[in-house]
């Protein structure tokens, strides 16, 4: 080092000496201004002008264009610079490294010292900007990973997903939005047959911006996706990491040490490091289902809830925070002495009767016995019930031992070794699957998202998306209201009360309240099969949950409380209480006898899709979209078990009769089986190839019954091990040791079928609502014909030899157009509600000079509008909606586009006005223009009247409805139906 070269300790090279004034080689006018600046206290407008001036002197004197800025400086030494020990690696890999080894090269300290001034940089973070290492990184990755042997792909394969988001991310982050989008192209395929919902929601975020402000990109940010792995699986990942096991050869390639493959290595290095969690366990990977690995992964920080009473435990897999909430009781709820005995009584009589003295009266008929180490709850640990039991209770509990013994036993473990060829085939199969019995709606134009069937199989409901309810008799009987012209003061008994009902009654009737889709039904169970239902419970979009009453065919009270549609409604099995789940991320209980609610649940991150009671009404389950089902403890309001497995939203929950399993489905096509108790995930079933809809256990608990979009019915089989069917190898051997097998490559199979599914009933064209068990174990199911299933119809038309023609290519979307999701709803002409018709996808289309919109459904791009210049309409903003009046002559068919906040809903609008705005004609003839423009407005307004009119008319029949002052046991508190 130079003797004139000044110690550590001593200014920096770059910072001006104080004996030599910058200001003295300027001209007199610039001095002047330096002056004034300096006197004004403007210190930074000075140094900015002093710069300037420095920069441009003529006699090179400035130092401006000949210093390379410091950041420069640190990129460009460490990019270059290799360790003499190992050419291949970068000496400055770690940043905090950068002065120790500068010293030991024998650079001069004021080059220590500018860098010490830097913040931390390496050469990692500057290759990470490389777009390119991140493609041939996954490709590398996926390669690795599919010529991996079969006991390691089902760990290795969940790798690819996280580590997929988070290279596209950080290209749209970096402000390559070229290469995501081909990054996106290349691999998505792969991954889209279980992530397709995810993959398209990132696939819109297109700028730095959307990933800042989006809930999803933030979370992969935040939080670590958690992964299961064995330890020698482990070992080969880490090996492949740090040495390219299995990778290209070394020597091969550009990259800055002669390998072409390293750098794509270290960029899936970096986000192993920075993003994933691994629980690495010591089980063989052989003796392994391949489901389980799937079962603790994802970003689960966010979705465990953290520890009551603290907020910095936090636990980091769901076993963990179950095992923290101990045992919970999940026996059968008590009877009370006094309702057994009088039961008891009862069916001595009747044994009497019908001269069978042997008939006794046996607790086990009318309530499950607990299994061995369940804990049966007691009577004070329940729910508030009134102290005295009625006659209909004791009607229920007489008629649950009459079904207990008349019951069809169905045993699905007869079939586990029966030939099929067998001439005892048919009679085996009778004793392990049920009798099913099918009810179809037909002529439902607008669609029915939901129906559900009485317990004694008396009445059907049916909730349609043109906000009303219908009922029908499934005995053929009557369905009686009462009159509007009575006076209450005229009902003196039962027989005064027979005598106002309606004459005039049909097998069918319809109930009027509701002003949005209804999405759930349910009959009350205080009857069981003994009594026809009471009350019916619904839920809706319009935010409220109403309860009807089956004797007046009215509404009695509307439940308000949630601030977005209800999706469910449940009745707890003892009545009085129910339970609704909501867009707004919360399940809410209610009683009949509040109009407010009594527990609020929240806790889930995205919509509250489906709830369900467990048997004895301690608990309460809840599927969200957020892809996790929890168990919540009803009186405290705590979470006291957490499922996560799906890999889609939850829609679907049922829990056996006898407590202990819950059963889970949804959009992830597979139907999960926990244990309660546990928390832990029994196995996992797939067969289905559409969304799965609705599940039913039967009574003995060992069979369930699933529903869905794909058409089909099907059983399974709860107490076998399942697991995927094995397919014979090069040995000749089925599977792996313990009978199970790994799952398929990529594009293999998409929907694999377990060994558990017993039987598969298909229909035509016809999608299965609800499946439903009635108490002697004969299976009820509602179907749909309204919209066929396009699988279904593409089958329909092969069978009859049609031609199906090719699918026409989707028109360019312009590349600084954001897809924007929303929930269209639609109001056709001469109706006053919304019909709501599904999630959708508003996109806009460039042809030739001029552009569309067109808002396509989200599940399969099936355009159900388009917008453009020749369309005569007028656009609107009411909230978070955008409401677009389309002109058919003298009719107005008005579409609701609900995005999800308020910088896309401008968005939206501003597309759609720009996209319909007549240009051409607004130059050549803006006379005929503005003429066009007034006509529309006038049509929509006229039609804006009709319906105020026709609303009017309503509320003043329904007000006339409400004066009439029934004696009921339930609140009259109906406070009418909301306005538009």
């Amino acid at each position: 080092m130079s003797a004139a070269t000044p110690p550590a300790s001593s200014q920096s090279p770059a910072t001006p000496s104080p004996s030599q004034d910058p200001a003295q080689n300027v001209s007199q006018a610039d001095r002047v201004v330096l002056d004034y600046l300096r006197s004004r206290g403007h210190s930074a407008a000075e140094k900015a002008l002093l710069n300037e001036i420095e920069a441009g002197s003529p006699d090179g004197k400035g130092k401006g264009a000949e210093t390379i800025a410091a950041e420069e400086l640190v990129k460009t030494l460490a990019v270059f610079a290799h360790k003499p020990s190992r050419p291949g690696e970068n000496i400055f890999k770690d940043s905090s490294s950068v002065l120790q080894e500068l010293t030991a090269m024998g650079n001069p300290s004021n080059i220590q010292n500018l860098i010490a001034s830097i913040g931390s940089v390496g050469a990692e973070e500057i290759l990470s900007l490389d777009p390119t290492d991140k493609e041939e990184g996954f490709r590398e990755l996926e390669a690795w990973v599919d010529g991996s042997l079969d006991m390691y792909r089902p760990e290795f394969r969940p790798m690819l997903f996280p580590i997929f988001c988070h290279f596209y991310l950080d290209l749209i982050q970096h402000g390559f939005k070229d290469a995501a989008l081909r990054f996106f192209s290349t691999f998505s395929l792969s991954l889209s047959k279980l992530h397709s919902a995810t993959l398209h929601h990132i696939s819109t975020l297109l700028l730095p911006a959307h990933v800042q402000n989006d809930e999803l990109a933030q979370r992969f940010r935040n939080e670590k996706f958690s992964m299961r792995m064995s330890r020698s699986g482990f070992g080969l990942l880490v090996g492949w990491l740090t040495e390219g096991v299995g990778g290209e050869a070394f020597g091969a390639g550009d990259g800055f040490s002669g390998e072409k493959g390293k750098r794509g290595r270290a960029a899936v290095m970096r986000v192993v490091n920075n993003h994933l969690r691994f629980d690495v366990t010591s089980s063989n990977p052989s003796s392994v289902s391949p489901h389980a690995w799937e079962e603790s992964t994802g970003l689960l920080s966010s979705l465990i809830p953290k520890a009551s009473g603290t907020t910095t435990t936090n636990f980091t897999n769901p076993q963990a925070f179950n095992a923290s909430k101990g045992d919970i009781k999940l026996g059968p709820a008590p009877i009370s002495e006094e309702l057994r005995t009088e039961a008891e009584r009862v069916l001595r009589e009747q044994a009497m009767v019908e001269r069978d003295p042997t008939v006794q009266y046996d607790f086990q008929f009318s309530r499950p016995v607990a299994l061995p180490g369940m804990v049966m709850p007691s009577e004070f640990e329940l729910l508030p019930r009134p102290a005295t039991f009625k006659t209909f209770d004791v009607e229920r509990e007489v008629n649950n031992v009459r079904d207990a013994r008349k019951r069809i036993r169905l045993e699905p473990s007869v079939l586990a070794n029966l030939d099929v060829n067998s001439p005892q085939a048919s009679a085996v199969r009778a004793r392990a699957l049920p009798s099913i019995c099918a009810y179809t709606l037909h002529d439902v134009a607008e669609g029915s998202p939901c129906c559900t069937f009485a317990q004694d199989t008396s009445l059907m409901a049916a909730g349609f998306a043109e906000s009303y309810i219908r009922l029908w008799s499934l005995k053929g009987e009557r369905i009686q209201g009462m009159r509007s012209d009575f006076s209450p003061s005229s009902i003196k008994d039962a027989s005064s009360l027979h005598k106002i009902r309606d004459r005039k009654g049909t097998t069918t009737r319809k109930l009027i309240g509701h002003s949005g889709p209804v999405y759930s039904v349910a009959f009350d169970p205080v009857g069981g099969s003994a009594t026809p239902p009471k009350y019916l419970l619904s839920a809706s979009a319009d935010a409220t949950a109403r309860l009807w009453s089956m004797d007046t065919m009215t509404n009695i009270v509307a439940f308000r409380g949630h601030e977005n549609p209800v999706w469910d409604v449940k009745w707890s099995p003892m009545g009085i209480y129910f339970a609704t789940a909501s867009r707004d991320r919360t399940a809410r209980l209610w009683s009949t006898d509040r109009i407010s609610c009594l527990r609020i649940y929240a806790g889930h991150l995205s919509d509250v899709d489906c709830v369900q009671f467990h048997p004895n009404s301690l608990y309460l389950a809840t599927g969200s979209s957020d892809w996790t089902a929890r168990l919540w403890d009803i009186q405290r309001g705590s979470c006291v078990r957490v499922f996560i497995g799906h890999q889609g939203t939850v829609s679907s929950l049922a829990i056996s009769p006898d407590g202990r399993y819950l059963a889970s489905s949804g959009e992830d096509l597979a139907i999960n089986v926990w244990d309660i108790g546990s928390g832990k995930r029994i196995k996992k079933m797939t067969g289905h190839s559409a969304s799965v809809y609705s599940l039913a256990f039967s009574a003995e608990s060992s069979l369930l019954v699933s529903g869905g979009a794909d058409c089909t019915v099907r059983c399974w089989d709860v107490k076998s091990a399942g697991g995927l069917k094995g397919k014979p190898r090069e040995n000749g051997t089925m599977g792996l040791a313990n009978g199970e097998t790994t799952s398929q490559n990529y594009g293999e199979d998409d929907n694999p079928e377990t060994t558990d599914l017993m039987a598969t009933f298909p229909t035509k064209r016809t999608p299965i609502t609800n499946v439903q068990f009635t108490s002697r174990n004969l299976c009820l199911v509602g179907v749909n014909a309204a919209f066929p299933h396009s699988q279904a119809q593409a089958r329909d038309q092969q069978d009859l030899g049609v031609q199906t023609p090719p699918p026409t290519a989707p028109a360019p979307s312009r590349d600084n157009f954001r897809d924007i999701q929303v929930k269209v709803h639609i109001r056709r002409p001469e109706r006053d509600s919304w019909v709501y018709m599904g999630r959708g996808v508003v996109t806009q289309e460039v042809i030739g000079h001029s552009s569309r919109v067109v808002v396509r459904t989200m599940s399969t791009g099936k355009i159900m509008a388009i917008f453009s210049e020749t369309s005569d309409l007028q656009a609107e903003k009411r909230g978070n909606f955008v409401v677009v009046g389309c002109v058919e002559g003298s009719r107005v068919v008005s579409w609701s586009l609900n995005a999800l906040n308020n910088s896309e809903t401008l968005r939206l609008l501003a597309s759609i006005e720009l996209a319909c705005y007549r240009c051409k004609q607004a130059l050549a003839d803006p006379r005929l223009h503005s003429k066009g423009r007034r006509r529309i407005e006038r049509v929509i307004k006229d039609d804006r009247r009709r319906r105020h009119r026709r609303r009017k008319d309503q509320e003043a029949l329904i007000d006339a409805f409400a004066k009439q002052n029934l004696s009921t046991e339930m609140p009259t508190n109906e406070s009418g139906p909301p306005g538009e």
